[in-house]
């Protein structure tokens, strides 16, 4: 049949492993609890004019590919929507604004990982490789990765990227919020909103920015929607956004308020809890039989076998 003893072992050794995995995605549920005390970014589109900055210090900080002026100053870009990739934290799209006649008749918005209160991601990785960290910030191990990409399948905000050129260490990609080890820019703002020529980007604790949106918004009813993006969304993000057209025409995604985790968590431990123990059980069991079946049908076989001759 194929299978020894040692493959046995393997096998069950796999089963306890999944059943780990399985685990830290409830321990690692309640150890991240949604809080607005961590830091975020409030990020006002109406004065963004799509220099695209952000875009070059975000590249140059991550040590990928550096954007000349040439290219900063190529309008063409805005031609087609783009999300942020492998190799692009960040990117910056334009919209119709809405407001003929303008000098600028588009508004620009800028994408990135919004750095959930409540992960999706982090929920969905079985071996941890996803972490928020206490000040907000949510972040890859890649020496964790198994590389199922259920992060990429768990976002809300279809954000993770994976590198699918790297045949040999592929890793999934995203904004660290300039977190990560090692990053000059680890201990203040990230280099995005230190950059930005126009102060679209202000950094702040997550609370104090809410407050500061909502009372942007009372103040000047006629520049803003009243809606903060990212306030409520998938339970809350660190990064906040103000419009002065609905978010649905920026092409931000419509995310329900409820944090995913609540709903995917409470699936799966009532999954994990009720029903793979019992199979995990059964299936040992099964391969207890295969094991010790083979030995006994060929006895069985060799008998007969003597016996016809």
């Amino acid at each position: 049949m194929g299978i020894n003893r040692r493959s046995f072992l393997g096998q069950v050794g796999a089963l306890g492993l999944a059943g780990a995995g399985l685990s830290h995605v409830r321990a690692d549920a309640e150890a991240h609890p949604a809080t607005d005390d961590g830091m975020g970014v409030l990020v006002d589109l109406t004065n963004c004019n799509g220099c695209r900055r952000c875009e070059a210090v975000c590249s140059n900080s991550a040590g990928f590919a550096v954007l000349t002026d040439d290219e900063l100053a190529d309008r063409s870009v805005f031609d087609q929507h783009r999300r942020p990739g492998p190799r692009t934290y960040t990117v910056v799209n334009a919209f119709p604004n809405g407001h003929a006649g303008e000098e600028d008749p588009f508004m620009y918005a800028k994408s990135n990982c919004l750095h959930c209160l409540r992960p999706a991601c982090v929920s969905g990785c079985i071996v941890g490789a996803l972490q928020r960290e206490p000040g907000g910030a949510v972040l890859y191990d890649a020496g964790k990765c198994m590389g199922c990409r259920y992060c990429m399948v768990a976002c809300p905000f279809q954000i993770p990227a994976y590198e699918y050129d790297n045949v040999f260490t592929p890793q999934v990609r995203k904004c660290t919020f300039c977190r990560d080890a090692g990053n000059p820019h680890r201990d203040g703002p990230p280099v995005c909103v230190k950059t930005c020529p126009k102060e679209c980007l202000t950094w702040g604790n997550r609370a104090d920015l809410l407050t500061r949106a909502h009372d942007q918004i009372s103040a000047h009813p006629d520049r803003y929607v009243s809606h903060v993006y990212g306030e409520h969304e998938a339970g809350g993000t660190a990064w906040l956004y103000l419009s002065r057209v609905p978010f649905e025409k920026l092409a931000f995604l419509t995310v329900p308020g409820k944090a995913a985790p609540a709903l995917t968590e409470t699936i799966q431990h009532g999954i994990f809890k009720h029903f793979v123990p019992p199979i995990a059980w059964c299936g040992i069991l099964a391969l207890a039989m295969v094991l010790t079946k083979p030995e006994r049908h060929a006895a069985g076989s060799a008998a007969e076998g003597k016996a016809c001759h």
